[in-house]
């Protein structure tokens, strides 16, 4: 019996491999290794991908938010909202500005931030909302947006697992006032390291990130804030773009596969998120819910399938955040979630044979 992975890079790498060694030459041939014209070039390309005017290149996907709530002079004194379930560094970038994280619930439906949630959780002090678009979809931003303009506070997409999602027609990264994108190796867009990005329609904000990312360097030699060294290599702008060129045929792939994995599963007792009207999800992950967590993870070991999990301590029980004073029971649609939830083997290179086989071990598994 063959293992099927969680995730692998081999068979897609391999395929673009002598664009990529192209792509690379260059680099070492104009020997322009941090900043110049390979980012400059990729910056165009991704903002035009995502419909945003502006683009600004970064070192990885949590520099990317902490640029932008930078960017917006959010600090110390301030409150951002956003959810529990997700990756940590969505609330680091936070923390690491001094600013308050403020947490809110989810709809069980979809695992996204619930906007009713961040209505009631709206002070004086709130500056911006940070809604992360999970396992590939769109968060609802329609009513998002709304708030923001009664309210005057920014919406900030995470858009760390949504290279290429569509919401109402338009993309991830176009949706709120800024959006990040993280591009680690796993993602749907990944680099050959770290990387990030953020997209924004406000050449301004773009232009301050731009500068912070590169020790505040608004002029040469000049440092006119504390900036940071987050710049995003040459080499890694070189090898996103070939990929660029490949993703939107890769995140059909995606969808293709989970289909097979809705169909195969109907009927099973499985909590799926669901793909809401209007959305186009890009399934950076492919997650199930079920109360035997446990059984459906060990008969996924017995049977050599890889899995993951995203993410069984949500972020309100973390010890690093245990200052926030939220326990168990703050977030019940999250907590719920947490201990729920598996990831199934998702990249655009599973065959669909092995959707079966993994569903057929996952059917099998007694009162799942």
């Amino acid at each position: 019996m063959s293992t099927i992975p969680f995730f692998s890079l081999r068979e897609g790498t391999g395929k673009i491999r002598a664009e990529v060694d192209e792509a690379i030459g260059r680099v070492i041939d104009n020997t322009s290794f941090v900043l110049g014209p390979e980012l400059e070039a990729f910056e165009k390309d991704f903002a035009a991908f995502c419909g945003a005017s502006h683009c600004a290149g970064t070192s990885c996907g949590t520099s990317a938010l902490h640029l932008i709530l930078l960017g917006y002079g959010i600090g110390p004194g301030d409150e951002v909202i956003t959810v529990s379930n997700t990756f940590v560094a969505t609330v680091e970038a936070i923390a690491m500005t001094g600013a308050k994280p403020v947490l809110v619930d989810v709809r069980e439906k979809t695992a996204l931030i619930d906007p009713e949630k961040v209505k009631e959780a709206i002070s004086t002090n709130t500056k911006a909302v940070i809604a992360v678009h999970l396992f590939g979809q769109c968060c609802d931003m329609d009513p998002l947006m709304e708030l923001a303009d009664k309210e005057n506070f920014k919406i900030i997409e995470d858009s760390c697992q949504a290279h290429g999602a569509f919401y109402n027609g338009g993309r991830a990264g176009s949706l709120g006032h800024a959006a990040a994108f993280s591009f680690y190796p796993s993602k749907n867009l990944g680099a050959f390291g770290e990387g990030g990005a953020v997209t924004s329609n406000d050449e301004k904000l773009i232009d301050r990130i731009k500068g912070l990312r590169h020790h505040a360097q608004f002029r040469k030699n000049e440092h006119a804030a504390i900036g940071y060294n987050y710049r995003l290599h040459s080499i890694q702008a070189a090898v996103l773009r070939v990929k660029l060129k490949h993703l939107d045929e890769a995140n059909e792939d995606r969808r293709k596969l989970a289909g097979r994995y809705r169909t195969n599963l109907e009927g099973a007792g499985y909590w799926i998120p669901a793909e809401e009207p209007g959305r186009k999800s890009v399934y950076h992950l492919f997650t199930i819910g079920c109360a035997e967590k446990e059984a459906v993870q060990k008969a996924l070991s017995e049977n050599e399938i890889g899995f993951g999990e995203h993410y069984p301590i949500p972020v309100h029980l973390q010890p690093a955040f245990s200052y926030l004073g939220k326990g168990e029971g703050s977030f019940p649609v999250a907590e719920k979630l947490a201990r729920q939830i598996t990831s199934l083997p998702m990249f655009p290179e599973l065959t669909g044979e092995e959707v079966d086989r993994v569903c057929d071990v996952l059917r099998s598994v007694p009162e799942a």
